[in-house]
């Protein structure tokens, strides 16, 4: 990495990308993330604390937070808990959890709207559903022109959420906003730089991908999407934030550009 030339510090932040986790499932929950990509996460503990403390370092403005349903008895408890969240913190951001076998799609997607979540987030390889299956198509039509969705992206290891499908998902649901996480493909970048574009209702975001791909590709990557469609994120528990900006901040980007992705895009695809 190069010396950057600008620091968090010069900048709104907005993090597009953390989860926290209610206090008795928090570090089981963060243990089971590491397991699950056979990495070494950064903080031992998914708490709400922990990441105000860890956001409070780069005086990031505002925090997309979330949580995975991995089974659909989750669904309701989950978003209970990060609208109670929202709630004690206005800074937080709410993305709901949905499972594609919740037996009341429209029900839920009703009462989080009336809660006043701003997106719907969904990991396809933690919850073992393609993300262009039938079942997953019911979310889409639940939600297509009403809230955003927040895709998990790409996995060497799996099929879920390969890129391909994203391509598919977008073509059947055009009106359906999408922010494809880690910078579209989390270990499958070369598919996605081949098969996905930027566009009117899709977005993306850096988390989990900067920190594992040399700068040389993470610039081209994003200069293929388009600064203008890429979005700061973190996937606290699993990295730093402060490592994050740094990082970002040192593929040499300039202050408009910079300024676009830690916080104005995050800002227009939101509506804020």
């Amino acid at each position: 990495m190069s010396t950057p030339r600008f620091k968090p510090e010069d900048f709104e932040i907005y993090d597009m990308h953390a989860h926290i986790f209610p206090h008795k499932i928090s570090e089981k929950a963060t243990e089971s993330i590491g397991k699950f990509y056979d990495i070494t996460m950064h903080f031992d503990i998914g708490e709400t604390e922990r990441l105000l403390a860890a956001e409070a370092a780069i005086g990031t403005k505002r925090t997309l937070v979330c949580s995975v349903a991995t089974t659909a008895k989750q669904v309701v408890s989950i978003n209970d808990f990060i609208k109670a969240e929202c709630d004690a913190h206005p800074e937080f951001i709410g993305f709901a959890a949905l499972n594609a076998k919740y037996d009341d799609i429209p029900g839920e997607v009703d009462r989080i709207i009336k809660m006043g979540f701003r997106g719907v987030k969904l990991h396809a390889d933690f919850q073992r559903e393609p993300i262009d299956s039938r079942d997953s198509y019911k979310i889409y039509e639940a939600i297509e022109g009403r809230l955003p969705v927040l895709h998990h992206m790409g996995d060497y290891r799996h099929d879920f959420s390969h890129p391909t499908m994203l391509k598919k998902v977008m073509r059947d649901f055009p009106k359906l906003k999408v922010l494809a996480s880690h910078l579209g493909g989390f270990g499958a970048w070369d598919e996605a730089e081949a098969v996905l574009e930027a566009g009117e209702n899709i977005r993306f975001d850096t988390s989990s991908a900067v920190c594992l791909m040399s700068p040389e590709r993470a610039v081209r990557l994003i200069r293929h999407y388009g600064v203008e469609s890429c979005m700061f994120g973190t996937d606290f528990p699993m990295w730093d934030p402060k490592k994050e900006a740094d990082r970002l901040l040192s593929l040499g980007f300039t202050e408009d550009e910079y300024r676009r992705m830690f916080s104005l895009n995050a800002k227009e695809f939101l509506g804020l």
